[in-house]
């Protein structure tokens, strides 16, 4: 039997992921590209040229994989955030649009030529640590991570993309940060309620579960951070929070508690909440 062509392996493939996938099409043009090593235009332009028997192997692996609902970020080992591309593994999250409200949000409250420190908690991959240090090279962002996987895989990407003004520690949360504090902490930290149904659908099945859910209600770790993070703030200092869609009035009472001030919920592009803000201006005890 001769070497499928391209035109064929793309519809054998497209028919095999219809069941468990909604962009079948697009899947199979991203897996196919990543095996020929060309761009989805080569896959247009040439439809008949055949694949290699190796190729075709390598195809059919990766289309059994998707088809059993393996992300196509693990599959392909990248993402695109912000203007960068990342690498991902499964020992990371897989950057999110979403979160891209996080880091405008950040932007809009740093000054273009400020000198800040500023941490980004659970930093995973990298995406929010690098997209802010990017844009604003007179800072730096400490990016820390409980996990050393995450972080070897944020440290790459800080390279690959050659931003210097970042650095890495590991550590839960604000307990690697020290001293001088920060005029900026942000977070995208796990939020997901371990019931929620969508754990068990779509990426989440195959994405680190502790950075996904936080027990026992979803909110544990967010109030983990609101607790904590002002010892580590310049006064004033800003803490901005990513969280879930149904969650904005509860992380609004978990800033004001701490005793944040100009708290806000913003939406992201899909007019769901997803980033809450507080201020911290005040120098004296806090609520427990």
């Amino acid at each position: 039997m001769p070497d499928p062509t391209i035109q064929q392996a793309l519809q054998h493939a497209q028919q095999t992921l219809a069941a468990s996938s909604e962009s079948s099409r697009l899947d199979s043009e991203i897996l196919l590209a990543l095996v020929c090593e060309k761009n989805r235009t080569y896959l247009r332009t040439w439809p008949e040229r055949n694949l290699s028997p190796e190729q075709q192997t390598h195809f059919q692996q990766l289309i059994a994989r998707r088809a059993r609902g393996e992300p196509i970020a693990y599959l392909t080992g990248s993402r695109a955030f912000w203007d960068m591309e990342l690498r991902v593994t499964p020992d990371t999250l897989i950057p999110r649009p979403e979160t891209e409200r996080l880091v405008e949000l950040a932007l809009e409250r740093i000054p273009t030529d400020a000198a800040w420190r500023i941490a980004d908690l659970g930093t995973g991959s990298g995406a929010i640590a690098l997209a802010i240090a990017r844009e604003r090279p007179r800072c730096r962002v400490l990016a820390t991570d409980v996990s050393i996987a995450a972080l070897a895989v944020a440290r790459d990407n800080a390279q690959r993309l050659d931003i210097p003004n970042i650095d890495f520690a590991e550590g839960p949360w604000c307990a690697p940060l020290g001293q001088p504090p920060f005029q900026l902490i942000v977070s995208n930290p796990p939020y997901v309620h371990p019931a929620d149904p969508h754990l068990a659908r779509g990426d989440l099945r195959f994405e680190p579960s502790n950075a996904l859910q936080s027990q026992p209600d979803g909110l544990s770790d967010l109030r983990h951070i609101a607790r904590e993070a002002h010892a580590h703030l310049t006064s004033p200092g800003w803490l901005l929070l990513e969280h879930g869609y149904d969650q904005g009035t509860a992380v609004q009472a978990l800033l004001s508690t701490q005793g944040y001030q100009h708290i806000c919920t913003e939406n992201d592009l899909s007019g769901n909440q997803r980033v809450s803000v507080g201020k911290w201006e005040q120098t004296g005890e806090t609520l427990a």
